[in-house]
């Protein structure tokens, strides 16, 4: 959890600067940010295999598995980076534009775009590395890690962004470089950290079939989930913009004050799950490994939604401190309270996503992510705001709905699905091997 709040504090940092430079940067990172997130996601993926492989080989003790897992896990995330870096230096321009923003949100988010991207092998190098420690139980490392980075971050794009400490100033171009070198840091010392002989983790040289097979199957359900949730925030994105430029912008300020004060604590609970889950599978006791599954998504509920209620109740001077635009204020006021409103629903859905992930069963919050994101988030606000005129009113509503839909199928799956089965017959199967 601390590791997240540092990490969603540079990204609230980058929208404080982004703010101060003008509406459009705003604009421009968080339309830019939509294609950025795509390698996060894959990333993240293949980190969803990496961190299911590692918790139940830690907790059956079959380390060598283990480490030709994290190996695999680890050439397969900076060799899918390469394909993102090379599109984000040549196409980031007209990525931005096939979104309909004006001449001067596509200059900045482009040029942003490409800067990031640059550095997607490091970016999903660290994600996967970060999974395979946390695996083991070591959560510690990749805290540390990531606080030096987000803290070089944060310097970094107040620095070059508004041109403080001494450093030139760069405006939005700034803080996608201070956010670059960021990637290339976590990158190179989480992947270190995974080979030195201060963690449990490690790497062997890759040469079973069936840990790659089934490395792939655990994380493909979960890159899919990932560019579902994406590819839904292009007409999403675009739904606002047809309410003008200043509600998008409100719907950026809005979510990124959610998820400073709830994401990180959803996020650690996802991980713990997952974590518990898979080391009690691997120990045999499926017993065990359910009620944590529940008890960790109860406890993520209470928590989560306490602070949920909060946001919705201080939401105005929360958006105030990240734009001082009135209509801005009003909109992203809105979206705040949506987001805060519906925090125990979503905090459920990601614990629980995180309890199926540690039993090698990610098809489920795919079903789930992909039916909210698309049926609900962008259905909704379509039917209710362009069709029936409801505007930004909708959008709201549309935000809420989509986590409430989403923790209802996880829980569902989570209550009914053979998850037990799957993972024990995923692990006799890497034992024969």
């Amino acid at each position: 959890m601390a590791e997240q709040t540092l990490r969603t504090l540079m990204r609230t940092v980058d929208v404080v600067v982004t703010a101060a430079i003008s509406p459009a940067a705003v604009v421009a990172v968080g339309l830019a940010d939509l294609f950025a997130r795509f390698p996060l996601r894959v990333g993240l993926g293949l980190g969803g295999g990496a961190i299911s492989l590692s918790s139940q080989d830690t907790g059956r003790g079959a380390t060598a598995t283990r480490n030709e897992a994290s190996a695999q896990a680890v050439l397969l995330a900076a060799l899918g980076g390469v394909p993102f870096a090379v599109l984000g230096v040549l196409y980031g321009p007209a990525a931005i534009r096939l979104l309909g923003a004006d001449p001067e949100v596509v200059a900045l988010g482009g040029a942003y775009l490409g800067v990031v991207l640059l550095t997607a092998p490091g970016r999903m190098v660290a994600l996967v590395a970060a999974r395979v420690l946390q695996g083991t139980g070591d959560t510690r490392t990749p805290m540390y890690v990531n606080a030096v980075a987000n803290t070089g971050n944060i310097l970094g794009s107040v620095g070059l962004g508004l041109g403080y400490f001494g450093l030139p100033e760069l405006g939005v171009v700034g803080v996608g470089a201070a956010t670059a070198a960021a990637n290339l840091f976590t990158g190179v010392a989480l992947a270190a950290a995974v080979a030195s002989p201060y963690t449990d983790a490690g790497y062997a040289r890759p040469q079973s079939a069936v840990v790659a097979k089934q490395l792939l199957v655990v994380s493909g359900p979960k890159v899919a989930e990932g560019g579902v949730s994406e590819l839904a925030e292009f007409p999403f994105n675009a739904i606002l913009l047809s309410f003008g430029t200043t509600v998008n912008a409100a719907f950026q300020i809005g979510r990124r004050a959610y998820q400073q004060v709830t994401g990180p604590l959803s996020r650690g609970y996802s991980v713990a799950a997952n974590v518990v889950v898979g080391q009690a599978l691997g120990d045999g006791d499926p017993g065990t490994a359910r009620f944590e599954g529940w008890a960790v998504a109860a406890l993520g509920v209470l928590s989560v939604g306490a602070v949920g209620v909060l946001l919705a109740a201080f939401a105005r001077p929360l958006v105030a401190l990240l734009t001082d635009d009135p209509e801005t204020v009003r909109h992203g006021v809105g979206f705040a309270r949506a987001y805060g409103l519906s925090a125990p629903f979503l905090a459920a859905f990601v614990a629980l996503s995180g309890a199926l992930q540690g039993a090698s069963e990610t098809r489920v919050p795919f079903a789930a992510r992909a039916t909210g994101m698309l049926g609900v988030l962008v259905g909704f606000s379509y039917v209710a705001g362009v069709a029936l005129g409801w505007g930004a009113t909708a959008a709201y509503w549309a935000v809420a709905l989509s986590n409430v839909w989403m923790a209802g199928v996880v829980a569902a799956g989570f209550r009914r699905s053979d998850w037990a089965g799957r993972a024990a017959g995923m692990m006799a199967e890497r034992a024969d091997a």
